[in-house]
């Protein structure tokens, strides 16, 4: 995208016009608020829109499956036609799979939270390297993973070691090159970094890692659904993911977790759970491990928020992984191009790769007034997110996101920073940001 149409809003509406998702809009519930024809969501990184279906199937459940079958749900299929409770986590892990993260049946499924599925997948990982005694990580990875290692690592005397990656561009196997080496048990990464969106070279890594001796876990959290993945192709060990962002299931919706075929009888997670249980309902003495991704699953599922992933995917599948790449590559380039313009001489710089193929779907832009900023454009019926120290970033989600969208927000944004309106806001952070 280049020239001097560029920031005009008719160019924005003209490659609304062209964009072969825009009908995908209308699939999600309308916002509702005072502020409903005024918002401009672009937050959808944390938390992707409910899509009308989701409210139609919880409908469903409710006074259906629940009501009609009640406990008889657990093991009979529904009315119309629906799986049974018991097989949700695997369908739905089975769809997530073939959809968006190239995985082929029976290595996907859908339990616990990310941060749970990270410990047990770890966990299970460091138990099959015990000579080892080195965890590496990415500086910047996302908290609750860094906490998640530096507990294994205290309980178990373990050492965790970090590498640095800038935002110009994601880690590569040569980033890890001085510090994988024969000691290295566990590799955990993240493939699109929280912050900046810069996209780790999966493949290159694995190989890597696997060259090593070590055992590789990615988290895939802010790139599933929003960029194509791979995980067979690239031989991935383990990987885990939430399913409330890019895959619009809702807060707290329960999370993913893959395990590779040739490695799921030979590894042992440490949460034995009576749904891990090779015939669960026979109540044994001790745990016997299912022969299968079921082993990795602890305690009862949730099949409301299960439900809701089912919802969300189906909208993505329909869009197509390919199609929704292409479409966020577009959108995150014309945020860039408009920060360039308008933003860039206002004291903004760009904390995202540069290149589109470099980087995820959400742009994220560096100010010293980063947090005053953010609570200022809220107040101006745009919602981004605020990430420490100084990141103002914008989640384009391909399905829900416009271009002219796209092109108000910046204005706004542009308009607030210009007139110094934002100085007026406390700089005193708030409990969630």
């Amino acid at each position: 995208m280049s020239g001097p149409d560029v920031i005009d809003r008719a160019f924005a509406e003209a490659l609304d016009v062209a964009d072969p998702l825009r009908h995908f809009r209308h699939r999600f519930l309308p916002f509702t608020g005072q502020d409903a024809d005024e918002l401009i969501y672009l937050d959808g990184n944390s938390l992707g829109r409910p899509p009308t279906a989701g409210a139609d199937r919880l409908t469903e459940l409710v006074t259906g499956e629940w009501a009609g079958g009640l406990v008889r749900s657990w093991g009979v299929p529904s009315a119309s036609g629906r799986p049974a409770w018991i097989e949700l986590p695997t369908t739905v892990g089975d769809l997530l799979g073939a959809t968006l993260l190239g995985a082929a049946a029976g290595q996907v499924v859908i339990c616990d939270s990310t941060t749970v599925n990270l410990y047990k997948l770890a966990a299970a990982a460091l138990d099959a390297r015990p000579s080892r005694r080195t965890i590496l990580t990415d500086a910047a990875n996302f908290p609750t993973d860094r906490y998640v290692l530096q507990g294994l690592a205290a309980a178990r005397g373990l050492q965790v070691e970090y590498v640095e990656a800038g935002a110009a561009s994601g880690l590569s196997a040569s980033d890890l090159a001085t510090v994988l080496g024969g000691d290295t048990a566990l590799v955990c990464l993240s493939h699109v970094d929280y912050r900046s969106a810069a996209i780790a070279d999966l493949a290159g890594i694995t190989a890597a890692a696997h060259g090593a001796g070590a055992i590789v876990l990615w988290d895939l959290s802010h790139a599933v659904g929003s960029v194509p993945i791979g995980l067979d192709a690239a031989q991935v060990d383990l990987a885990v993911g939430c399913t409330y962002k890019y895959l619009d299931a809702g807060p707290g919706a329960p999370a993913f977790l893959y395990v590779r075929r040739d490695l799921q009888e030979s590894l042992r997670q440490p949460i034995w759970g009576w749904f891990g249980q090779r015939d669960q309902f026979a109540m044994g003495a001790a745990f016997d491990p299912a022969p299968s991704i079921d082993r990795f699953m602890t305690g009862t599922p949730d099949i409301v928020g299960t439900v809701m992933v089912e919802a969300g995917l189906t909208v993505l599948a329909e869009a197509g992984i390919d199609r929704l790449r292409s479409k966020a590559m577009a959108l995150t380039s014309y945020l860039v191009e408009l920060s360039d313009s308008w933003l860039e001489p206002l004291g903004f710089e760009l904390a995202s790769p540069r290149d589109a193929a470099l980087r995820g779907s959400h742009v994220s832009l560096r100010h010293q007034a980063a947090w005053q900023l953010c609570r200022a454009l809220i107040d101006e019926h745009v919602v981004p997110d605020y990430r420490e120290p100084d990141l103002v970033r914008c989640g384009l989600s391909a399905l829900t996101t416009s271009f002219v969208d796209v092109h108000e927000a910046m204005r706004r944004l542009r308009d607030l920073t210009a007139s110094g309106r934002y100085l007026d806001v406390e700089t005193t952070r708030s409990r969630v940001t």
